[in-house]
């Protein structure tokens, strides 16, 4: 204990790994996608792709392109990628060059993708997006045809490979999530119909892969869980843990109350006051106040200036998890993660 001079986002290799391996059996025989966006949920996505790709994770996905070739720099050129944001054309041309597999879910980005790959005499990995009820962009049923036999004719003059098909769930009600794996289905058999092999289908994110086996395709895209941020008002995760907690020191020791090194400025949510537990030596004690450089804790016998107050984490000492804060101020586990700002320091374990 000790040594601290501010707050640190201390990110374990050993949990991260337990995670993905928990995350990897749950979905077997499906494979793991790893979504490694908002830079790794906050704790830094070259180090987490790393650890990944050590792993064993063989598929990562990333909202946008920027952050792929970010990722193909540290994982190397064996693990697919896959960027599923509509993208300039300078950033096509990029993700083409460093293999960079492309979600499509227009047919105005389709016809660009094949331009860009023609103009550059690349292979472009497709795969094209379904809407599926969401209307998260995707192809329509109305589009769908239109979108695999373009594919199909680029494919055969050489510039693209369809090599699979996605899309996202609402995740609002198991119907609704029946049904638009309904639509899904006969989106890929009337691809197949049409002469396409699709062998990558992925439909189901972190909620859905885990509840929902039966929705699974041949790949799964699981961020979250990965990280050991649970859904919101979701319960605990069998093997998946936070793979980071946020630990400050105690600067003041204040009658009954110490005052501790991390405030709103460093990304702590004001609002959390009086309704969480942070962690300390002699274990749970309430956060009382969130101020812009500081916050104020209920104290405990023997504390001393220097010693380290848990703010979130796995729950050792008596701390609460990321997703738990999240949920007290009603939002995302990864948006308590990924709001800390860049001062505080990154730590890897």
């Amino acid at each position: 204990m000790g040594g601290l001079t501010g707050p640190v986002l201390r990110a374990d290799e050993a949990v991260l790994r337990a995670n993905i391996a928990a995350v990897t059996a749950r979905v077997a025989p499906s494979a793991l996608m790893m979504v490694v966006k908002d830079d790794g949920y906050g704790l830094g996505a070259p180090w987490a792709a790393r650890v990944a790709a050590d792993a064993g994770v063989g598929w990562f996905g990333t909202y946008d392109i920027p952050t792929a070739l970010r990722l193909r720099d540290e994982v190397g050129d064996v693990p697919r990628l896959f960027a599923w944001v509509t993208s300039l054309d300078e950033e096509i041309d990029a993700a083409l060059r460093t293999e960079v597999d492309l979600g499509v879910g227009t047919l105005d980005y389709l016809r660009r993708v094949i331009a860009r790959a023609t103009a550059l005499g690349a292979v472009a990995r497709i795969h094209l997006k379904v809407d599926t009820g969401l209307h998260r962009n995707g192809l329509s049923a109305d589009e769908w045809d239109e979108g695999v036999a373009s594919a199909l004719r680029a494919q055969e003059a050489g510039h693209i490979l369809l090599v699979g098909a996605w899309s996202h769930l609402a995740e609002a009600s198991d119907e609704e999530d029946d049904a638009a794996q309904a639509r899904f289905l006969d989106a890929v058999h009337r691809a197949g119909e049409l002469g396409a092999e699709l062998p990558y289908r992925h439909l189901t994110a972190s909620a859905a892969t885990w509840a929902r086996p039966e929705l699974r395709g041949s790949l799964v895209r699981v961020g979250a869980f990965c990280f050991g941020v649970r859904s919101a008002d979701g319960p605990d995760l069998p093997g998946i843990a936070p793979a980071a907690e946020l630990v400050a020191p105690v600067r003041e020791v204040d009658g009954d109350e110490v005052v501790v090194g991390a405030g709103s400025f460093d990304g702590l949510p004001s609002i959390l006051a009086g309704r969480v537990q942070v962690g300390t030596p002699a274990g749970a004690r309430a956060l009382l106040a969130v101020g812009p450089d500081a916050a104020r804790v209920a104290g405990w016998d023997g504390a001393a200036v220097g010693d380290e107050v848990v703010l979130f984490g796995r729950g050792a000492h008596g701390e609460s998890s990321p997703t738990t804060l999240a949920e007290a101020v009603g939002t995302v586990g990864e948006e308590i993660l990924c709001r800390l700002t860049p001062h505080v320091r990154r730590e890897y374990r």
